[in-house]
């Protein structure tokens, strides 16, 4: 179950990717016209609009980009299959089809049935659409069927799948929707309490991967919250000093405290090692501070030091609850880092972004001296400080990919070793047949932040925003192989 829902996790990601694109179009859009949002330049309302179209779909993104994630390979049928399922719960569950069904005026219909066109459907029908791939797409057929055969089957088989999901989200949509809207009011009536809380959990959950599934009630219009698409629009719902706040919390982290929390386990390294924990925490840093992807610094200690990352979650959480209460509003489309946060400076629910420089210079010392502290006081065997010394260490700043994927695939106990390998945003996903065979003293050597075993026969190989270069080398050595 667990492995299902890092998988699940991890398509999220091809969608969430393209959110960027809409950041910077935003960014540009509010620079050219921070007052009338477009009213008052063609050049601005093109860019708005342009991102708003990304922004608005977002659960339609999720329903092809889950499809594609969770199919057996990357046929283009599964988007295709997602998209079916899509089309048919949202329209079948619509509050018009409901009042039909219920013989009642539309004003009647539960609330749940206005808000079916939310992320967590589209994530469900890009399950329904990879699960009736991966099942059907091989199915053969009579001769007088046989054109259906094969994927040609699959839309078909989806359409008959997402009905009968339809039938059952009638009964127990509204119960789910009302459960997570109560979460999420929850949540809402703390306050700032409520924002620190969040942001502790989202890095709580980032080693079981399920910290997607959060932010998609927060930043999201699962549970009528929208952080994300309400202070990038502005649109009806989004209140100034208040929206964006499950957001602006992670930037003095992620462009501040981190950065300075590897600069410690940098200085605490032993003298012969500085440079390989020079080559991880630099190449770590540079990806926090710039883009906001913390996985090759978080993973570098998540496991080597759990209670050096529980004080990061925690310290997390205190700067949601700061940055909430002064109020300071930042927003972002992928992360907290500096290019998001520029591009936020002028959006319609941006408040006091400035302050996260000061903020964000308070926790760098804070996060250096608890770090440098904790570090030398317990001993903790961060980067650099480990009892075993890798041999042969490959730093990934040199993009020597094709030499470090083959330690890769020698660590994971070669090609035969391999039942299934993929990728996510920063990590390689592999299920080996062996598990004894892995060796993650080798699997180190090549230069990566950690090594994740969620269970026997499956490994998680963290790289950071680099994976998909070492992946394609893997891949390129593996085919050579067979």
């Amino acid at each position: 179950m667990m492995k299902y829902l890092q998988k699940i996790g991890r398509s999220l990601m091809l969608p969430v990717a393209c959110l960027p694109a809409a950041g910077i179009l935003y960014g540009i859009g509010y620079w050219l016209d921070p007052v009338g949002w477009g009213s008052n330049s063609l050049a601005s309302a093109f860019c708005i609009k342009a991102a708003s179209a990304i922004i608005d779909q977002i659960p339609i993104l999720f329903a092809l980009g889950v499809s594609i994630g969770m199919a057996s390979d990357r046929d283009g049928t599964p988007a295709l299959a997602g998209l079916v399922s899509w089309l048919m719960i949202t329209t079948l569950l619509s509050s018009n089809a409901v009042a039909m069904y219920m013989k009642v005026d539309v004003s009647q219909v539960p609330a749940a049935f206005g808000k079916i066109q939310n992320a967590f459907i589209g994530i469900l029908a890009g399950l329904i659409g990879a699960g009736c791939y991966n099942r059907f797409k091989d199915t053969r057929l009579p001769d007088w069927l046989a054109f259906f055969s094969g994927r040609r089957s699959v839309a078909i088989v989806t359409a008959i799948a997402s009905i009968f999901a339809a039938i059952i989200l009638y009964y127990i949509w509204p119960v789910v929707y009302g459960a997570l809207i109560n979460f999420g009011i929850s949540i809402v009536k703390l306050g700032p309490l409520g924002a620190g809380l969040y942001a502790m959990l989202n890095r709580a959950l980032i080693p079981l991967g399920l910290h997607h599934a959060l932010n998609a009630v927060f930043w999201f219009d699962t549970a009528g919250i929208n952080d994300l698409g309400l202070f990038w629009s502005g649109a009806e719902g989004a209140v100034k000093g208040v929206t964006g706040q499950y957001m602006t919390g992670f930037f003095p982290v992620m462009m501040f405290g981190l950065v300075a929390g590897a600069f410690a386990m940098y200085r605490a390294a032993n003298p012969e090692r500085k440079t390989m924990a020079a080559s991880l925490m630099l190449a770590g840093a540079f990806a926090s501070f710039f883009t906001g992807i913390t996985e090759p610094i978080e993973f570098a200690f998540m496991f080597l030091a759990p209670g050096l990352y529980l004080i990061h979650a925690v310290l997390t959480g205190i700067s949601a609850v700061i940055c909430a209460y002064l109020p300071v509003r930042c927003g972002f489309n992928f992360s907290a880092g500096l290019v998001d946060y520029i591009l936020s400076f002028k959006a319609p629910m941006a408040v006091n972004p400035l302050l996260i420089i000061p903020i964000g210079a308070v926790f760098a010392v804070i996060y250096y001296f608890i770090f440098s502290w904790a570090i030398k006081k317990f001993d903790l065997k961060t980067p650099g400080r480990e009892d075993e010394e890798a041999e042969n260490l490959i730093v990934l700043a040199n993009d020597n990919f094709t030499e470090m994927a083959r330690v890769i695939l020698e660590g994971l106990g070669g090609f035969e070793n391999l039942q299934d390998y993929d990728y996510c945003a920063t990590r390689i996903r592999a299920e080996v047949k062996d598990f004894m065979q892995v060796d993650e003293r080798k699997l180190k050597s090549s230069g990566i932040p950690g090594v994740i075993r969620p269970s026997k026969r499956n490994v998680q190989v963290v790289i950071g925003p680099k994976v998909q270069f070492v992946f394609d080398e893997l891949k390129k050595l593996i085919d050579a192989s067979k």
